[in-house]
């Protein structure tokens, strides 16, 4: 190791993960076992204000973290996560409850379906390394149709539908999953909850309070900050199928007294009116955000940018809209949601990473392909941005980036390609009472993946101001460490200083925020360094092979341009991997970092740049499968291997790290 990397090393990442790459970088580059989940060891993390002893946010007691850094540590969790408590995870058999979710995020073992005649779960499986934070954010819609449906004595616990719900789960999947198809003017809790959905208000109010309750208990409110909860919930409009939902996130456990759902508030800026008035202008201390999820499945209706009466949103829709949703999720199970390739980014090879081949979540369910299209992609959301900034001078689609799994097993962080069990959901539930055979899920779809924040110290208000600010990058499953920062007067040499961090700060923005104005002559100048995750001992994570920045702007005849720049690394290093083994072939690097000047750069044009960090190639999640299952492709597979054997899918897959972006917006 040269003592320049060693340097950037100890910039990036706590002393800890310093060690821990160190030790992981003197193994093989071996699988990780079947039953173990990929990430980094626990960092330690909270708010930006300087504290003595205890502290006290919202209703929250808690005492000053050990480990507190000023220029911010990385802190890796899941904000996407489903378990009994949802509709339709309870169907396909889950049974952990977000108590249960948030034993595994920490660490402990838990079982998974199928279950046995017993009632003895058939798998079981743990995380290599636990998360510092996790969210869940089971359906609001359905909580108290469920919870009552499932409870002897309730009000409706005697109607039908509620019999089918315990009786012919399969059925009830769909018969009342459709009512979050319906029209937003339509939308309606199922009649078993009565003309006015009171059958369902107490049974809801209920579950949420377990929520709540799970989220209280796990929280780490000891100086070790060893994890951190925040209260959450799914919003799940759905219409026609056509994918919109949002995961809302409070900062504290002062939330409303019920979620806001679909069918309390059927349309987006109804959402964000009504936490508004029961969260932030409540005055309780309530502060929350939403993030729009999974947007590669809504049909081009989520970055559409209509209101619900068809006509073209105006300033005051964008401002609430950039206002109470400042992230989107880029990838998860059920595919990457960066950039369809063609069209404007006919030259960047990195847009068919993890596509499914359908356009809305009844596609998905029911497996019948359909051409995705662009519009529903991150890329093309942060481009039509640009335009609605020079139109409206407010920009709704200035979002920052995560990504999470959106398991629906109760199972956060579940990231491994090696021994995947699936994420239910729109996926296999693997629910009866056998074992799966084959391949357990869509072979489309994907273990999902992490958010990354950079954060003072591992604290619900920390993380979630990290996300209110944009200091935040998604992963594909990898833990690895990025930073990037944009600034005008960056030093050539800033990646061999020791004091990169600090002077990233004090010379710029870091990812998620805005350039200031432009000096005469000046090109603005990015610095943007990658860690590779240091995986576990005897299960290194993969080596990097290239670290770019892809820059999107505006022209002056109003097209929207986009351009992908090599920074470190190369992807012409000739790794690659043995298909038979698994085991990968080749160079890479521990870490990547350097200073990027523009020298294209307009001051008179709107742009943003966001770094993107790409591993070595690794096995899917299929491959591996199918080769500890030994399946050969000589003659026809048995269908439950089919997958093994279809040319349509990748044998391999280039795991990466995508930040926030940077933006430029030119004076006036």
């Amino acid at each position: 190791m040269t003592p320049r990397l060693r340097d950037r090393l100890l910039v990036l990442a706590p002393l800890a993960l310093t060690a821990a790459l160190a030790a992981a970088a003197c193994g093989d580059d071996a699988a990780a076992p079947a039953d173990v989940v990929d990430a980094v060891d626990a960092a330690d993390g909270a708010d930006s204000g300087e504290r003595d002893g205890a502290d006290s946010v919202g209703s929250d007691v808690v005492a000053a973290c050990a480990s507190r850094d000023p220029l911010r540590q990385v802190f890796f969790g899941d904000l996407h996560v489903h378990t009994a408590r949802s509709l339709d995870a309870n169907l396909q058999g889950t049974r952990l409850t977000p108590a249960d979710a948030y034993r595994f995020a920490r660490g402990e073992e838990v079982g998974l379906q199928p279950f046995g005649p017993d009632g003895a779960p058939l798998r079981h499986l743990r995380l290599a390394r636990p998360l510092d934070f996790a969210a869940v954010t089971d359906h609001a819609e359905f909580l108290g149709v469920l919870d009552g449906c499932l409870t002897e004595g309730s009000d409706v616990y005697d109607d039908e539908a509620c019999a089918t719900v315990r009786d012919d789960p399969a059925t009830a999947f769909y018969t009342v999953n459709i009512f979050l198809a319906a029209a937003p003017e339509d939308a309606a809790l199922p009649p078993l909850c009565g003309d006015d959905g009171a059958g369902c208000a107490e049974p809801t109010r209920g579950v949420w309070q377990e929520i709540r309750d799970a989220a209280d208990a796990a929280y780490d409110r000891t100086a070790a900050c060893a994890f951190t909860t925040l209260v959450g919930y799914e919003w799940s409009s759905n219409p026609s199928t056509f994918n919109l939902h949002r995961n809302v996130l409070f900062r504290s456990d002062v939330v409303p007294d019920a979620p806001i759902g679909y069918f309390d508030a059927p349309w987006p800026d109804a959402l964000w009116a009504a936490l508004r008035r029961d969260c932030r202008d409540a005055g309780t201390g309530c502060d929350v955000l939403a993030i729009p999820h999974n947007p590669n499945l809504s049909n081009g209706l989520m970055f559409a940018a209509v209101g619900k009466d068809g006509a073209p949103i105006d300033a005051a829709y964008a401002a609430a809209q950039g206002d109470m949703e400042p992230l989107v999720e880029i990838m998860q199970h059920k595919g990457d949601s960066e950039c369809l390739p063609g069209g404007v980014n006919a030259s960047d090879e990195l847009c068919g990473f993890e596509k499914v081949p359908y356009r809305n979540l009844g596609q998905a369910q029911a497996n019948l392909p359909a051409e995705p299209q662009a519009v529903d992609y991150v890329r093309s959301a942060l481009l039509e941005g640009l335009g609605l900034q020079v139109k409206l001078g407010v920009n709704p689609f200035a979002f920052g980036i995560i990504a999470s799994t959106d398991t629906h097993l109760g199972t956060p962080g579940a990231v491994a390609e090696a021994g995947y069990p699936g994420h239910g959901g729109a996926g296999a539930g693997n629910g009866g009472s056998e074992l799966p055979v084959g391949l357990t899920d869509n072979p489309r779809f994907n273990p999902g993946g992490l958010a990354a924040v950079w954060a003072e110290e591992n604290r619900r208000e920390a993380i979630f101001d990290a996300l209110r600010r944009k200091e935040t990058y998604g992963t594909s499953g990898p833990r690895i460490t990025l930073r990037f920062f944009g600034g005008w007067g960056y030093a050539a040499d800033l990646c061999d200083d020791p004091e990169l961090a600090a002077a990233g700060y004090a010379g710029g923005v870091p990812m998620g925020g805005t350039l200031g104005e432009a000096p005469t002559g000046g090109a603005p100048r990015f610095v943007l360094a990658a860690l590779r995750d240091p995986g576990v001992a005897g299960s290194p994570g993969g080596r990097l092979q290239r670290i770019e920045i892809v820059k999107g702007w505006r022209g002056a005849d109003g097209e929207l341009h986009v351009a992908v720049h090599g920074v470190g690394g190369t992807p012409d290093n000739g790794a690659d991997v043995d298909l038979a083994t698994c085991e990968p072939r080749g160079d890479g690097a521990d870490g990547l970092c350097d200073v990027w000047v523009d020298d294209a750069f307009d001051p008179a044009l709107p742009a943003f740049w966001y770094a993107r960090v790409v591993e070595n190639p690794s096995c899917r999640w299929v491959t591996r499968a199918c080769v500890a299952a030994g399946v050969t492709c000589e003659g026809d597979p048995p269908a439950a291997w089919a997958g093994c054997c279809d040319p349509a899918l990748p044998k391999t897959v280039q795991e990466r790290a995508w930040s926030s972006p940077i933006w430029y917006v030119p004076p006036g």
